[in-house]
């Protein structure tokens, strides 16, 4: 991609969705993360909203697709505000991202059904994905998840 016209780099703004799949057995917690980048990276699944869909819908849809597993949003998390950049076409492109991350209780589907962009998904107690999870950021939704998760122990 070219520069600006005043050689400033450009910028990308992207919305995406995502969330905390949780199933509750017995007295434990268990959330799903995906591995991505040849299963280097376990983060929460997630992706861009697409032209005229509300994050609600895109998350349960990108959770759907990377996940194989569906269910019910509980509650709002939170809202991440990243900024990384991108060799493109040998320019760096500045991306500016929000990400809407919602609770998600599971309802049904398996991990295995994850889509080809996913290398694997899995189960873990909530606990385990906390310090599984990559990113710092997927740290402090999971940390969030869990207190609401607590606050509402009818979910």
């Amino acid at each position: 991609m070219a520069k600006t016209p005043d050689n400033k780099i450009k910028t990308v703004f992207e919305i995406s969705a995502g969330g905390v799949v949780f199933k509750k057995e017995d007295a434990n917690i268990f959330v799903l993360l995906i591995a991505v980048k040849n299963s280097t990276v376990w983060t929460l699944p997630k992706g861009l909203v697409e032209k005229g869909e509300d994050t609600k819908r895109a998350a349960i849809r990108e959770v759907k697709e990377e996940t194989g597993c569906t269910g019910e949003i509980i509650d709002f998390i939170d809202k991440v505000d990243i900024w990384f950049y991108l060799k493109e076409k040998n320019e760096n492109t500045r991306h500016h991202k929000l990400i809407y991350y919602y609770l998600i209780k599971y309802r049904e589907g398996s991990p295995k059904d994850h889509d080809f962009e996913v290398d694997d998904v899995k189960w873990f107690l909530i606990d385990e994905a906390i310090e599984k999870a990559t990113y710092k950021r997927d740290r402090l939704i999971l940390k969030k998840a869990k207190d609401i998760i607590y606050e509402k122990p009818n979910t």
